[in-house]
């Protein structure tokens, strides 16, 4: 375990410095397409990449050859599409009333989920006096979002509803593809094989992140990883066999000795069994640091891990240095890194690494490396 190199201190007044590795996006996608022979692998960028800046993300994407990008907001593909003006965006929460002249007027391709989608798509095309292009969503077991059973039945039965259609792909999102025994899994690919023999001939789109390591059979005619992008690990309880692509790193304000007996933070959660000492980062709630992490998390400094001890309040949270002499004030604490992966950090908080990476907050300094 190690933890990585003390960051270059902000001149903005920033707290903490949030590292984003391009480069390592870039590298794990094309790990994926060499473990996806069957067809292109797309890169999700919804929520902002998953917090590491799509605006940044996206054309260093573009460049290693990406061509199929999906977001779940139109808001969000519409931001995309001057970064990508040749490349299939299509956002993935399904086509809202009224949102379709927008789609045309940007080339961005629906994704439809229900007949009234369809049916409004195919009308706009109609209108337009053209095949439009889009995606269709097949529900198969997420019962989320795509086709139920009762609206793919009739569609299956009236394909003239797809006539005004360019049918790129057939979708469907696999519910448990990270735990790789899950009956289910084998379960939606034959759902789906049933679901697109009873469809008009289009291509198919089925492995997330955590499908793509489960083999052949979810394999597909295009891939659609999210998180394993952006490093977390899509195989869990084994090792990582992508790249850490997010580092976050906060210096030490204030170092303060406190004697057995005495309490740190909100609410005196915890108290010093010893004389300790007791070091404070500029990193809170307010930054996407889970309060959940009370007297749980970790932090990392030169290769060995600190208790976080006491409440995480809203702008700072405490460690117990007492072992460790070297932590002066200016020292820096590695947050999430290599010696504290994003993974762990989700187990001590009780939440999964999408959420903690989603939320990490405006107020870092954020460097890219590209």
């Amino acid at each position: 375990m190690t933890c990585s190199t003390e960051p270059r201190r902000p001149t903005d007044g920033s707290a903490a410095v949030l590292t984003i590795d391009v480069r390592a996006i870039v590298a794990n996608w094309r790990d994926l397409c060499a473990r996806h022979p069957s067809g292109p692998v797309a890169a999700v960028l919804k929520a902002d990449a998953y917090g590491t800046g799509a605006a940044q993300v996206a054309p260093a994407l573009y460049a290693a050859g990406c061509r199929h990008f999906f977001v779940a907001l139109l808001a969000e593909a519409l931001a995309l599409r001057p970064l990508l003006p040749d490349a299939m965006i299509a956002p993935l929460n399904g086509l809202l009333p009224g949102t379709e002249a927008e789609y045309v007027a940007h080339a961005i391709d629906p994704v439809l989920g229900s007949l009234d989608e369809v049916d409004r798509w195919a009308a706009t095309a109609r209108r337009a006096g053209r095949k439009l292009p889009a995606l269709l969503h097949v529900d198969t077991g997420m019962a989320r979002l795509g086709l139920d059973p009762r609206e793919l039945a009739i569609l299956q039965q009236d394909h003239a509803r797809l006539d005004a259609v360019a049918l790129r792909y057939i979708m469907t999102h696999l519910v448990s593809s990270e735990l790789p025994d899950d009956a289910l899994n084998r379960a939606q690919v034959a759902r789906f094989d049933v679901a697109c023999r009873g469809l008009p001939k289009a291509q198919r789109s089925l492995a997330n992140s955590s499908g793509l390591f489960l083999g052949p059979a979810w394999g597909s005619d295009l891939a659609r990883p999210g998180a394993a992008l952006y490093g977390i690990n899509p195989t869990p309880g084994r090792p990582h066999p992508l790249r850490d692509v997010v580092r976050l790193s906060a210096p030490v304000l204030q170092v303060r000795g406190v004697q057995a007996g005495e309490t740190v933070g909100y609410n005196a959660t915890w108290r010093a069994a010893r004389p300790s000492r007791i070091a404070a980062v500029g990193v809170g709630y307010a930054d996407g640091w889970p309060r959940a992490l009370s007297n749980r998390g970790q932090a990392c400094f030169e290769g060995t891990l600190l208790p976080l001890v006491g409440r995480v309040s809203m702008d700072l949270t405490t460690y117990d240095v007492t072992d460790h002499p070297g932590v002066v004030v200016g020292s820096w604490l590695e947050l999430i890194g290599p010696g504290h992966p994003i993974d762990q950090l989700a187990a001590e908080a009780g939440a999964s690494a999408y959420e903690l990476l989603t939320s990490l907050g405006r107020r870092y300094h954020r460097v890219w490396l590209t």
